[in-house]
């Protein structure tokens, strides 16, 4: 007696899936149904492929898919993004190809978070360095992106836009080719080509700086490192700062800056308990 096809991860998660939709939200009949959800031609048709070759998928059979034939699954099983990138990891041993959607921002949740730092300032930014969420000591230490209009509180903006900014910065040189790679490797990773396009032309009218540094084509990883500003209150202060992508909202990066001793955080304290 011939052995069992072995079970497929593929298969499995397709037919899991499958099994989850309400024909009736669909628009499709829900009567004289033997098992849950939809069927597998509904499925293949909603996919616009093969019917068989969708069967064959479920069955382990077949071979590697396609991209575009899971990205249309995907689809059609109305898979929100991290069941479509583990549909890709499972049928190709890869991550789809990035796509950029930027969300409706930060959540009261990660607002809270920001606000438990007293002495580290915080902040959130998209993949296009737009600042979204900060808490009160960024805006003390860094700038105060409350006193902006939202177009303007984008990092690159202030950077080589604004005096201020630019002055508190120990090497601005340094900081300025830092910043520029680390945002082309961000733009780049996060699909955000044409979203960052008009503000790299921006700025590439605006700042010959700018434009000369963008030419180079450099790309660097913000990832974690040291900082020092000049604060009109506090004099040269130091942080160690440290970057994380925001759980299931690829758009969005959380920078932390801590400060490197611990009598930088009591001055920090100090200041925003007289404010």
């Amino acid at each position: 007696m011939a052995s069992a096809r072995p079970e497929s991860p593929l298969g499995t998660y397709l037919r899991d899936r499958r099994s989850r939709l309400d024909p009736a939200a669909l628009g499709l009949p829900s009567a004289r149904r033997r098992t849950p959800g939809l069927r597998r031609e509904e499925i293949a048709q909603r996919a616009h492929i093969s019917p068989t070759w969708y069967t064959w998928l479920e069955q382990g059979r077949g071979g590697a898919p396609s991209a575009d034939v899971l990205d249309r699954i995907a689809r059609a099983l109305m898979l929100t993004e991290v069941e479509r990138e583990h549909l890709f990891l499972i049928g190709l041993g890869r991550p789809p190809e990035v796509r950029y959607r930027p969300g409706d921002g930060p959540t009261p949740r990660l607002q809270r978070l920001l606000d438990t730092l007293e002495a580290s300032p915080a902040l959130v930014k998209t993949a296009t360095w737009d600042v979204v969420a900060w808490n009160r000591a960024a805006a003390a230490i860094l700038t105060d992106y409350s006193a902006l209009p939202p177009d303007r509180r984008n990092i690159l903006r202030l950077i080589f836009g604004d005096p201020r900014v630019r002055a508190a910065q120990h090497d601005w040189d340094a900081v300025a080719r830092f910043v520029v790679a680390s945002f082309r490797a961000d733009v780049a990773r996060a699909g955000a080509a044409s979203e960052a396009a008009a503000l790299v032309e921006e700025l590439c009218q605006s700042s010959p700086e700018f434009a000369a540094l963008w030419q180079d084509n450099a790309v660097s990883s913000y990832g974690e490192g040291l900082k020092r500003l000049r604060h009109p209150v506090l004099g040269s202060i130091s942080f160690e700062y440290s970057s994380f992508v925001v759980d299931g909202r690829p758009d969005l990066t959380l920078v932390v800056y801590t400060p490197a001793t611990q009598d930088e955080a009591d001055a920090i304290r100090r200041m925003l308990a007289e404010s």
